[in-house]
């Protein structure tokens, strides 16, 4: 049995913001979310600890436990306070920030692998610049015997190149014994949780060091550093796509989701941005400056350029999406096409249908969105509006300009449009000339 405790309790002062530092994004997925997703499967239980008045962060750790630190008295007081739903916990725990959210998988295996051969493991790096970061300290057998934080290191120990990114992992009851006799004797008179270390060593357990690289261990306290973790990220997920069968063909201009799944033969153009909650199938291709948040692509559609696709959209197999046309909660069936230029909202497309240029689903009256259904093999003119609720059956044509405000049966043509007036000699009569 293993489990995780979450330190999620902080401000972020250094980002400048009112919102909680753990709710910022990173590749649209908030850093406490994207650790908790890589301690699901390995910990079987997941305490969060939060400060006051988080009810945002809460829900972001649901269906985990949550706890509130009331007073912001260091991260070792922060540990402490997941101790009563620990209470009787056999087996043992992990501490971890959620402002590390690069920290992979297998980098909390290895911690864990660890911590079966010492009493206590923890995450360590070796960073270009050491910085501010807590050094960690060893003897000739390359045990750890204490970490120091920066403000309380002698020149020595500054020079350590052997930097602490944090996370601890013991056996619970310990961990707990260790947290409970913490002190606040040092320069910032705050509970370090790095005083564990020193007071598992005075129990003659060993202390070891995990180390893995700075990109995935480093902290996030600026906007600066939450740029270059996106980067990081971007990075990584880039990587899984190419290791997927995903091409290309800019990808430093591509920007994914955490949770982005592309299939094999995917391919991607320049400046394509994926938004949380899309699914792309086989084939598929997205050309540039493509915009998809909430989609579903199937197998050889094709989306853009300059295509947006909103929350609710299903794209079928061989649909295509054109340039400068948006849809929203909107299906587009099996070889539809909506080439040019055209918003489609709370909509059912057929297959086979085709959208003119121009053509607009009127969904929203103001207070409510009502549906826009559109047959198979339907063909509606370009420049028309559809105001829903309305039906267009399978295989109707409407005329290009029209405004459809009623049903239109199956095989029939529907004309909505003023008829054309033409006035001689009333034109403007040879002014300018």
């Amino acid at each position: 049995m293993r489990a995780a405790i979450i330190l999620a309790a902080g401000l972020g002062t250094r980002m400048k913001s009112s919102r909680p530092k753990a709710l910022h994004a990173i590749a649209g997925r908030p850093m406490l979310a994207h650790l908790i997703a890589a301690c699901e499967g390995l910990f079987d239980r997941i305490v969060v600890v939060v400060g006051p008045e988080m009810v945002a962060l809460e829900k972001v750790a649901a269906p985990h436990a949550t706890v509130v630190q009331h007073e912001r008295l260091g991260t070792g007081h922060a540990a402490l306070q997941a101790a009563p739903l620990l209470d009787g916990f056999a087996g043992d725990a992990a501490v971890l920030y959620a402002d590390n959210p690069l920290i992979t998988r297998a980098t909390l295996e290895r911690l864990v692998a660890a911590r079966r051969q010492a009493g206590l493991a923890l995450l360590a790096m070796r960073p270009a610049d050491p910085a501010r970061y807590g050094r960690v300290l060893t003897d000739a057998n390359g045990d750890i015997t204490r970490v120091v934080e920066w403000a309380d290191a002698t020149a020595a120990e500054r020079a350590v190149g052997l930097c602490n990114a944090g996370v601890v992992c013991a056996e619970a009851e310990s961990l707990l014994r260790w947290l409970r006799a913490v002190s606040n004797d040092n320069a910032k008179g705050e509970y370090y949780l790095t005083d564990v270390v020193a007071l598992a060593r005075q129990d003659g357990e060993r202390a070891v060091a995990v180390e893995a690289p700075e990109a995935e261990l480093r902290g996030i306290n600026s906007r600066a550093e939450l740029a270059e973790a996106e980067a990081a990220m971007q990075a990584r997920l880039r990587a899984a796509a190419f290791e997927a069968g995903v091409t290309m063909q800019a990808p430093e201009t591509v920007f994914l989701a955490a949770d982005t799944v592309l299939a094999p033969d995917v391919v991607i153009g320049p400046h394509v941005v994926f938004g949380p909650g899309v699914t792309v199938a086989e084939g598929a291709e997205i050309r540039a400056f493509s915009h998809l948040e909430g989609a579903r692509v199937e197998r050889d559609a094709i989306i853009g350029p300059y295509a947006r696709l909103r929350p609710g959209t299903v794209v079928e197999a061989r649909a295509h999406v054109g340039n400068f046309v948006e849809l929203k909660a909107a299906t587009l069936g099996e070889g539809a096409k909506a080439n040019h230029l055209s918003y489609l909202g709370d909509a059912t497309i057929g297959a086979d249908a085709n959208i003119g240029a121009g053509t607009i689903t009127c969904n929203y009256d103001g207070i409510a969105k009502h549906r826009t259904e559109i047959g198979e093999g339907a063909f509606i003119g370009s420049d028309t509006a559809l105001v829903a609720p309305v039906k267009v059956g399978a295989r109707a044509l409407v005329a290009a300009g029209s405004v459809i405000t009623e049903d239109v049966p199956a095989d029939a043509l529907a004309i909505a449009r003023g008829r054309q007036v033409t006035k001689p000699g009333r034109g403007f009569r040879g002014k300018g000339k």
